[in-house]
């Protein structure tokens, strides 16, 4: 019986027990009602026969509900099986009476469980939009259908990951460059569907429960295959792996640590003893920590990194070049994901292994301590941000529109690497306060997102909905946090159209300015935990 799932039982009274389940209901339902109620028509009449408003706030409530939901389902699934690593667990739950596809829909439905609630609370405040006219129930239905199918499936996308991985970090990072692309696919079928009302509704309550259906089910026998045959058992999924057996079974792309340019990011273990200047934490991390678990999670981001960098590639910077912010927007959405995995980790790993009173009381100091485990991180993840910069590149060197607009193609990059720098920065901020990996990275992402995106989003909420309200301008201040901003605003001019009528360079500065004294901040903050070494071992 599904009720007397074990693996389900003991989730969830551990999970709907503690707190931030219900401070996380709390806070989601806060914003969808003030989100309704700061878009509300401000008209003491309403005309019923143009319901314009009454479908973008639905469709507000609807997209912002599924983006959010499809953001945080990783956070619950992607540490489902990896958690059970990492506590000492995993073989004990294998060895159970418990069958493998049991545990997997023991795990998924723990995993779906908040978010469930969350939807089925939101579901009250959409119901008050519909005396507005415009949309219909079965409209509603239909939309929380698909998000009911979207995020089952993206869930199970999280726990096919989880199966994969001896880290929860790297689980997330893979399970989010899976998921947004297929959010954002949703979105984009959405809106483009909506002037044909009925194909709209016979695509979402037909074609999409069929194909979340099938993959669920493809990826479920999958990851039950691997629970009933572990590759992993006997080490408790903390085995060290051998670089040199790994890449002679890897499918795909092949990383050799000897050549360039892979030894840029993925430098090869030394074989001499270290120089008499050289900095051992660093040399530590860059050559054996890093990557001390495989490369399995490196490859797969690179790949699928590269693989949709080519569509967005081809349109934004050749096709149609006014669009080549969207470009820089798709890095900085990369960086974001990838570039706090390599840091988050930093300082918690050594307490996750009990080695940070070990190295407190060595003779290193706490610079040598600080650099050495920010640059091996920023090093990582800068070197491969860059790879996606290199079509921009090959954009400048070509005869196009470009040459014109060398200014801005170097705000770009300056945009991408201050980007780079502040969420390496921010990840060994967050490594330095928390105790788990998983936490210090969650702690990042929430951060980050809060200063690049929430501002955005903010933006495009008062345009639609209260344009010559007194938040407007301090909206448009706030956009100074976020770099997809700064690179919108910065000016570009080409043959087929730019944005010279609507950019705002001083967000561009503003933007610098900031960040400047954000990493400065921290970076000073750090410093002065590291020095008094017993805030960091506590």
């Amino acid at each position: 019986m599904l009720l007397e799932n074990p693996v389900l039982q003991r989730e969830l009274v551990i999970n709907l027990r503690m707190l931030r389940g219900f401070l996380l209901l709390f806070a989601y339902i806060a914003l969808l009602g003030l989100l309704v109620y700061s878009a509300w028509p401000a008209e003491q009449k309403l005309d019923l026969a143009r319901p314009e408003k009454a479908k973008g706030l639905v469709n507000l409530l609807f997209l912002g509900q599924y983006i959010l939901v499809s953001l945080m389902t990783p956070s619950f699934a992607a540490g489902a099986i990896t958690g059970e690593k990492e506590r000492g667990s995993y073989e004990m739950l294998l060895a159970s009476p418990v069958r493998p596809s049991a545990i997997v829909l023991g795990k998924l439905l723990a995993s779906l469980v908040p978010l469930g609630e969350l939807m089925i609370c939101s579901l009250p405040i959409v119901m008050l939009c519909l005396p507005l006219g415009g949309v219909s129930p079965l409209e509603v239905f239909a939309a929380y259908l698909a998000m009911v199918c979207s995020v089952a499936l993206s869930g199970m996308i999280c726990l096919w990951c989880s199966s994969f991985f001896t880290r929860t970090s790297a689980s997330l990072v893979v399970s989010y460059l899976l998921i947004l692309p297929l959010a954002l696919v949703g979105v984009l079928v959405w809106q483009s569907l909506e002037q044909i009302g009925e194909a709209r509704l016979a695509v979402v309550l037909t074609v999409v429960p069929v194909v979340c259906a099938s993959v669920g089910a493809i990826l479920w026998f999958d990851i039950s295959r691997r629970l009933l045959h572990p590759p992993d058992l006997g080490s408790e999924g903390k085995q060290v792996i051998d670089l040199e057996t790994e890449a002679e079974q890897a499918v795909g792309l092949y990383i050799n640590r000897e050549d360039w340019p892979d030894r840029m990011f993925a430098p090869p273990k030394r074989t001499s003893f270290l120089p008499e200047n050289a900095n051992p934490i660093y040399d530590k991390e860059i050559r054996s920590e890093i990557f001390s678990q495989g490369t399995l999670m490196l490859r797969l981001v690179i790949q699928i990194s590269m693989m949709l960098a080519l569509v967005v590639m081809a349109y934004c910077l050749f096709i149609a070049p006014q669009h080549a912010a969207w470009y820089v927007a798709y890095v900085l959405l990369f960086n974001m994901l990838v570039g706090p995995v390599f840091s988050a980790s930093s300082v918690t790993s050594e307490r996750e292994r009990a080695t940070l009173d070990l190295l407190l009381t060595t003779l290193i100091t706490p610079w040598q301590m600080l650099w050495g485990k920010l640059f091996s991180g920023l090093r990582v993840s800068s070197v491969l941000t860059s790879f996606l910069m290199w079509p921009m590149v090959l954009a400048c060197l070509m005869p196009l529109d470009y040459w014109d607009n060398l200014p801005t193609m170097g705000g770009y990059f300056l945009i991408v690497a201050v980007t780079a720098l502040t969420t390496s920065l921010t990840a060994l901020f967050c490594s330095t306060l928390f105790r788990k990996s998983a936490t210090a990275l969650m702690a990042t992402y929430l951060i980050t997102t809060t200063l690049f995106m929430a501002p955005v989003a903010a933006d495009v909420f008062v345009r639609a909905f209260t344009p010559g309200s007194g938040a407007a301008p301090v909206v448009e201040t706030l956009q100074a946090t976020s770099p997809f901003s700064a690179a919108f605003n910065l000016p570009l001019e080409t043959e087929k159209g730019g944005n010279l009528a609507t950019a705002n360079p001083v967000v561009f500065w503003g933007f610098l300015a900031f960040y400047l004294l954000y990493n400065t901040g921290l970076l000073a903050t750090v410093t002065w935990l590291f020095q008094a070494r017993w805030r960091v071992s506590e």
